[in-house]
C-alpha cells in the first residue's frame, strides 16, 4: 500500500475576486503542490444561489491538461446531471487522454435547488441510490465489455461499445455513510470518502462500512479510505487565526492550525486507517495553507 497520501480540493467558485485574480491562484495552486500532492479534485455542481459555480467536469478536465504531474477526480460528479452511458465513456475518454490519470468520483446527488433551476429531476433518497446502483452497473460494464445492453428501472444502454476502454480502469469512489449507500459502498466502490467528523463519528462510520464488506464476504482492507477537510494551516498561531476568523464554523470538520498541531490532528485519523486526505484550504485566493502544508506537513506524514 502507498504511503499517506493527499489531495488538494480546488474552489469550484471564484468566490467574487476578479477572473484573472482566480485563475492565477488556482494555476499557482496547482504549481505548488505538482510535486508533493498526488491530486486535485472538484465538486460537481452548477448552483448555489447567485454565487458564482464553475460547472466541474468543463474545470477539471481544462486542468488536468495543465498539471500532467497529478491525478484528476472530482467530489463527487453527481449522477444525476448525466446519462450514465455517456458518462462512462467521458471518463473513459479523459483517462485514455490523461494516460491514466483520473479518478471517478460519483455520488447520488443531494442538492435538490440546483436541480429546480436547471430542470433536472430530482427523485427520493432511495430511488437517488437505486438509480446510483444502476449508473455504476452500466459504468462497469461498458469499461470492461463489449455490445452492453442494460434494461434498469432507471437507466438503459443497448447495444453499447466504449473503446477505447479506460486503461488502466478508473478508481471508483463513492461517499456516504448511511446504510443503503454503505451497502453499494461494499459493493462497487475502489475508495471510500468517510464522510467529515471528528474522530468518534469517522471511527463509527468506519466500524460500520467494515460491516457492510464482511455481510457481502468483502475484505474491508481492500477499500482505500479518503477523508475530506477543511483546512488552514500557517506557520505561527497568529496567521492561523488570522486566516481562520469567519471561514471555520466547525472545528470537528477542519484541521486548522500550525503544522505541528495539522500532523497532531491528522494522525489519529490515519491510526483509524485513513490513508488518503483531500483538503480544501481555506482563504483562497490566499495559498499560505498549501505552501506550508507542502513545506513542513506532507514530509512528515507522507511515509
Amino acid at each position: 500500500m502507498t504511503g499517506v497520501q493527499f489531495g488538494w480540493s480546488m474552489p469550484v467558485g471564484n468566490g467574487n475576486i476578479e477572473r484573472n485574480a482566480y485563475l492565477k491562484a488556482n494555476r499557482r495552486g496547482l504549481e505548488i503542490i505538482a510535486h508533493s500532492f498526488d491530486s486535485a479534485w472538484m465538486s460537481d455542481h452548477v448552483q448555489f444561489g447567485a454565487s458564482d459555480t464553475l460547472e466541474g467536469w468543463t474545470a477539471l478536465t481544462y486542468l488536468a491538461a495543465q498539471r500532467p504531474e497529478l491525478k484528476f477526480g472530482h467530489l463527487v460528479l453527481c449522477q444525476l446531471f448525466r446519462n450514465p452511458a455517456l458518462l462512462a465513456k467521458m471518463a473513459a475518454t479523459l483517462q485514455y487522454m490523461s494516460q491514466g490519470r483520473f479518478i471517478f468520483g460519483i455520488g447520488a446527488g443531494w442538492h435538490e435547488e440546483e436541480c429546480n433551476a436547471y430542470n433536472i429531476d430530482f427523485p427520493t433518497p432511495g430511488e437517488r441510490v437505486e438509480s446510483l446502483e444502476e449508473t455504476l452497473q452500466i459504468t462497469r460494464a461498458l469499461w470492461t465489455q463489449d455490445n452492453v445492453s442494460f434494461q434498469g428501472k432507471y437507466h438503459s444502454a443497448a447495444n453499447a461499445y466504449c473503446h477505447p476502454r479506460p486503461d488502466p480502469l478508473p478508481p471508483i469512489l463513492i461517499a456516504g455513510f448511511k446504510p443503503r449507500m454503505l451497502n453499494l459502498i461494499a459493493r462497487y466502490a475502489d475508495w471510500w470518502e468517510v464522510g467529515e467528523g471528528d474522530i468518534d463519528t469517522v471511527k463509527r462510520h468506519i466500524a460500520n462500512c467494515e460491516q457492510a464488506c464482511r455481510e457481502i464476504g468483502r475484505n474491508p482492507a481492500s477499500l482505500r479510505k479518503v477523508m475530506r477537510a477543511k483546512c488552514i494551516c500557517a506557520p505561527n498561531e497568529s496567521i492561523v487565526h488570522e486566516l481562520a476568523t469567519g471561514k471555520i464554523q466547525n472545528s470537528s470538520h477542519a484541521f486548522v492550525g500550525t503544522p505541528k498541531q495539522i500532523i497532531a490532528q491528522i494522525r489519529p485519523f490515519i491510526d483509524l486507517g485513513i490513508d488518503y486526505f483531500i483538503l480544501s484550504c481555506e482563504g483562497f485566493p490566499n495559498l499560505i495553507t498549501l505552501q506550508t502544508l507542502v513545506n513542513d506537513v506532507l514530509p512528515q506524514l507522507s511515509h
